[in-house]
């Protein structure tokens, strides 16, 4: 796959992830909509290919940082917050066990 097919990937994945973790929440998507297009038009002229490759890295890196740990919440009250967590985020809840299993 050719870099600049990378870098685009990168691009749209950052944006569709910006999507899912910022849902309903109009000054968030637009703020990360900012950032991630400033960020790539700053880099726009580079030709080196190894920074070109850590940026890359990079980008992939942040998308998964905002994918896995970035949990949205909306005040409902003066002291209150209500958490919405994204289907991934959910768990099923397994308890723990000092034996392991024994394989079949």
């Amino acid at each position: 796959m050719g870099t600049r097919l990378k870098v685009l990937g990168v691009f749209k994945s950052l944006h569709r992830t910006r999507m899912a973790v910022f849902k309903e929440d109009d000054r968030a998507l637009t703020a990360a909509r900012l950032k991630i297009n400033e960020e790539f038009k700053k880099n726009k002229n580079e030709t080196s290919e190894e920074n070109i490759q850590k940026m890359i890295k990079m980008g992939t890196d942040v998308e998964i940082v905002l994918r896995e740990t970035v949990l949205q919440m909306e005040h409902v009250g003066e002291s209150r917050l209500l958490l919405r967590p994204r289907e991934s985020h959910m768990l099923e809840n397994v308890p723990y066990c000092d034996e392991p299993r024994k394989k079949s």
